[in-house]
């Protein structure tokens, strides 16, 4: 025979607990298939007062006190719905746990945005860079910071997160940190990973992004032109540090490296390609994916020009890279030498690669996108949208083809 489960709530007084005024505190039990739990539900009343689970007469305190214990009855019995539900076996102790907030695994926002810190901390040189680790300590620091200023605390329950946070915190990132749009939206991907992590945990129960929607903003990516490029690589630079400077920035040009890897480059890096030629076989910092580039006659000139240079020339280093910081600061007066009208950037260079020297003159952007390193080709997508110099040269030379062979076919009908 099937076992029937009973379930029972009742209130009692605790005589036992009686103080000078004659008044003793109330219970509540509860009963699952025999098994008892009692709560006190913080509450006194005079011993007289007192019959069959409530308190007897009609006045104001009477029916308040009785309401109460009324209300108490019903969030035991959403418990026990809350169990039936999820199909789990419900019991006096767990009903009593879950209503004291016991079986609850309360986890705060900063706790949880620590513990996936550490395990990313961990796994640097494995599944993450330092760099990409350093993203996220920084996300939670704006986080800590603006939490501090819009909510006045150090810290939230993970439950306190709804969708007022997130829009509170683009505002906050916009306005308070002056991010810019893109910028704001990496720092709230950061974000959403820990909230995703906490719901994956069940930690969270529902998700405060569910209705958010922003979308990154297209922006352009700047790049030298041909012109621009032969100007800065044939003119004649006499003050010193600038002179390796531009050598620096124009061997990026023809290589596609990105500052991190020009930095790190030595020459361990140098392989014998499959054309037995010299090739750069190097893992990006940013994506820790490989990039595979044959070398140009450029950029291999400019690493012979170096190789006895003090500073390069070793195992260390192939070429004198300045700081990041002092390579921008002299690519601005090279900029004004030169006479470009752009703001000139080390990573102007990588972009001027991919457009000017690769897609611009024919490279297959598989190819182009694998000597970036990118991880999807469809980063490298965001490069071909600017070649249009290409696209109106080809088209030119299509139509000055169409041209020569519609003037031969008029001279043949002529014949």
């Amino acid at each position: 025979m099937e076992q029937k489960n009973t379930f029972a709530i009742s209130f009692y007084q605790r005589v036992d607990k009686i103080d000078s005024e004659k008044t003793a505190p109330i219970f509540m039990r509860i009963t699952v298939n025999g098994e008892r739990a009692d709560i006190s539900i913080n509450r006194r009343i005079h011993i007289e007062r007192w019959e069959d689970g409530k308190v007897k007469g009609t006045s104001t305190e009477a029916k308040n006190l009785n309401q109460y214990l009324d209300s108490l009855k019903t969030k035991i019995y959403e418990i026990q719905r809350y169990y039936i539900d999820r199909n789990e076996l419900v019991s006096a102790g767990k009903v009593k746990n879950r209503y004291l907030g016991k079986d609850i695994k309360t986890k705060t926002l900063v706790e949880v945005f620590e513990y996936h810190n550490k395990q990313m901390y961990g796994l640097i040189g494995k599944d993450f860079s330092v760099a990409t680790h350093q993203r996220y300590v920084t996300t939670l620091k704006h986080t800590k910071e603006f939490m501090q200023k819009i909510y006045k605390c150090s810290d939230m329950s993970l439950s306190e997160l709804k969708y007022e946070f997130i829009t509170n915190f683009e505002h906050y990132l916009k306005t308070v940190r002056n991010c810019e749009h893109n910028s704001t939206l990496k720092y709230l991907r950061n974000f959403r990973k820990i909230i995703n992590l906490a719901l994956k945990n069940e930690w969270l129960e529902k998700d405060p992004f569910m209705k958010y929607t922003c979308r990154f903003e297209e922006i352009e990516r700047g790049y030298l032109t041909q012109k621009e490029l032969n100007a800065l690589e044939n003119k004649e630079i006499l003050i010193p540090r600038l002179d390796i400077v531009r050598d620096i920035f124009v061997f990026s040009c023809y290589t596609g490296l990105a500052y991190a890897e020009v930095v790190k480059l030595s020459k361990e890096h140098l392989k014998i390609g499959i054309d037995g030629e010299k090739w750069i076989h190097i893992i990006r910092t940013k994506t820790e994916k490989k990039s595979i580039i044959p070398l140009l006659p450029k950029a291999l000139e400019i690493i012979e020009k170096y190789q006895n240079h003090p500073q390069s020339g070793t195992k260390v280093n192939i070429l004198p890279i300045l700081s990041n910081q002092k390579m921008n600061a002299y690519l601005k007066e090279l900029a004004v030498i030169c006479e470009i009208q752009k703001d000139l950037t080390y990573h102007l260079a990588r972009h001027t690669f991919a457009t000017t020297v690769t897609l611009t003159n024919g490279v297959p952007i598989e190819s182009v996108s694998a000597m970036l390193g990118h991880k999807s080709i469809r980063t490298t997508q965001i490069y071909s949208k600017v070649v249009e110099q290409k696209v109106g040269n080809d088209m030119a030379m299509l139509k000055q083809k169409l041209t020569i062979n519609q003037q031969q076919n008029d001279k043949q009908a002529e014949h």
